[in-house]
């Protein structure tokens, strides 16, 4: 398949640029708050007008002032980099404060870097923008269309224009998107972002000391042994009690939306700490909970002492039937250890999350079980007559019974322990459905 046209949305800070996005975008939302800065990553996602595709970014606010501030440096200098390598530029501007000097810095700049620039005059709803609508005129660029992105005006305006200038024969509507879906799960500081961009092999997440850097979830795809992956680096997440702005909790509301659309969820932990967090546990149960695969990745080994692992290994010991059910892997993203075998245990644990069983295989391994050890509730004998796959990612097992309130959760504790004996399902969910024969 060809590669699809970008389309890149910029302008200065708290325009509108991510209520645009979220307005254009069926999949990906971006944090949209009245602060200066919000959006830091850019997001990206797909978006089809009239049968043509194209990559929506929505970056982090464009600027052509240097700043002290390493952060928004970082996001300055990567939003001009997507601008670069896009096909078409969504210039946004605000009309309610009109035309602003940044303004007119931003569009020198484009006339001279991208390839076509459309100007999106926003706010054009508000009273003061029948004053400065037409200020922008000034700008001098071809195309230009109002709306207003809060309320949904003229974006079918913009659609079109978009699509009326994407490049010839491209933006065909992409197949079903069959990619294992993994989200990057922790506390905040805990190396997420440095382990997203290892693996990506380039700085697509920004990565400072400070916690909190990452404020969206956002995705890329990696190919992997010709399997896709989509990988997708998320806020960290505190205990609720030291919640307390509207942005951060924001930022941990979609981090747990990331993690129900995803299949499994890589949680990673800090190993120098020497013991998993009473959050970082909760984290853990919670993906359990939600049928998600999961692993367990202990990130900076560098500074694990023998002192530190021994109390490690103390702390582990009561949570034993949990580390039972998870795949588990130590690296270090400074010293890159082990970071080259995480994908491939990825790609397994995807693989086990998918896997299909034969009906006839599953009735007989449960039938034989309760021969060898007869299950009772109340004194009731429990049977099993039949037991058929009905999903995948999680596997889910519909069993055929004599009597479904019979199979609590131990009972049914004792299929999954079968389950696991029989086949490889480290880190894999399992679900049980109970009906009874009609």
């Amino acid at each position: 398949m060809k590669k699809m046209p970008r389309v890149v949305i910029v302008g200065r800070m708290n325009v509108g640029k991510s209520t645009l996005f979220n307005r254009l975008s069926t999949d990906v939302k971006s944090l949209t708050l009245d602060y200066a800065g919000v959006t830091r990553d850019f997001l990206k996602d797909v978006v089809c007008w009239q049968g043509r595709c194209f990559e929506l970014i929505d970056t982090g606010g464009i600027s052509l002032r240097k700043t002290e501030d390493k952060i928004l440096e970082r996001v300055r200098l990567k939003a001009l980099e997507v601008v670069q390598s896009a096909d078409i530029v969504l210039f946004v501007c605000d009309a309610s404060v009109g035309l602003l000097p940044e303004d007119r810095e931003i569009s020198k700049l484009l006339h001279s870097l991208a390839a076509h620039v459309v100007l999106v005059v926003n706010k054009v709803d508000t009273a003061a923008a029948k004053e400065n609508q037409y200020d922008f005129e000034r700008l001098g660029h071809e195309t230009s269309v109002d709306i207003s992105a809060h309320h949904g005006r003229g974006i079918a305006e913009l659609l079109e224009a978009i699509v009326e200038v994407l490049p010839e024969k491209s933006g065909i509507v992409q197949e079903e998107d069959k990619s294992c879906k993994i989200v990057l799960l922790g506390k905040p500081n805990v190396g997420k972002s440095s382990l997203m961009n290892l693996l990506l092999k380039q700085e697509r997440s920004i990565v400072t000391d400070q916690p909190g850097t990452t404020r969206e979830p956002i995705s890329e795809k990696i190919k992997f042994y010709k399997e896709d992956i989509l990988l997708t680096d998320t806020a960290g997440v505190r205990k609720k009690r030291r919640v307390h702005e509207k942005l951060e909790s924001l930022m941990v509301k979609t981090s747990f939306k990331a993690l129900k659309d995803a299949q499994v969820a890589l949680l990673l932990v800090d190993s120098s700490e020497g013991r998993l967090s009473d959050q970082e546990l909760k984290l853990a149960f919670y993906a359990l909970e939600n049928h998600k695969a999961l692993m367990i990745v202990f990130n900076k080994q560098d500074l694990v002492n023998e002192e530190i692992a021994e109390r490690m290994k103390f702390h582990l010991e009561p949570y034993k039937h949990l580390m039972k059910k998870v795949s588990m892997l130590r690296i270090s993203c400074k010293t890159e250890k082990n970071v080259g075998r995480l994908m491939e245990k990825v790609q397994k644990l995807c693989a086990r999350n998918a896997q299909t069983f034969s009906d006839d295989e599953l009735t007989l391994l449960f039938k034989e079980a309760l021969i060898r050890r007869p299950l009772y509730r109340n004194e009731n004998l429990l049977r099993v007559r039949r037991v058929r796959q009905i999903g995948t990612a999680p596997i889910t097992l519909l069993m055929i019974v004599n009597e479904p309130k019979w199979f609590g959760e131990s009972q049914l504790a004792y299929f999954e322990n079968q389950l696991r004996r029989k086949y490889d399902l480290e880190g894999v969910p399992i679900r049980f459905v109970t009906r009874k024969k009609g």
